[in-house]
């Protein structure tokens, strides 16, 4: 290729990747997408139950912002350290399935990672040329056609 671009590389199972998928830049902007996604949904998830909360019983999510005497600590605090524990228990998990897994599958990288898992996983066939439609007017066509289909292989 004279045009200036790197030929895309085929590793061992058939996963076509170019040379900047390996790149430090890409995976740092990565990161900083996933990361930043995360936030996002934790932060509208906690907004949206607050919100769920004060709006079925007002009475009470304000009795629970202040301490009273039969609670000497108040709902928000109780809320914050449940919330604190939670994390911290589904970070420790995570990361201990995780790593287990990996040092179970015995790599190094990613790469290598991915090579074993996908070579362990059963292949997913080709649909090239497609044997079924592919383009359907709507979810009523979809499903129609999902029936249809689903009825065909019962008869037969």
């Amino acid at each position: 290729m004279d045009s200036g671009e790197k030929e895309p590389k085929i590793d061992k199972i058939g996963y076509q990747y170019k040379a900047e998928d390996n790149d430090k830049k890409f995976r740092i902007k990565a990161g900083i997408f996933l990361a930043s996604v995360a936030g996002i949904s934790a932060f509208v998830g906690f907004g949206t139950t607050v919100a769920s909360v004060k709006k079925k019983d007002p009475a009470f999510f304000s009795r629970g912002l202040a301490g009273t005497r039969e609670m000497s600590e108040t709902g928000a605090s109780l809320a914050m350290r449940a919330l604190g524990w939670g994390t911290l228990y589904a970070v420790v998990g995570c990361t201990v399935l995780f790593f287990s897994i990996w040092k179970l599958a015995g790599v190094n990288d990613m790469k290598e990672f991915r090579m074993k898992v996908g070579s362990a996983l059963p292949r997913i066939p080709k649909n090239d040329p497609p044997q079924g439609r592919t383009e359907f007017e709507g979810l009523t066509d979809l499903l129609t056609y999902i029936a249809t289909k689903e009825t065909k292989t019962s008869e037969n």
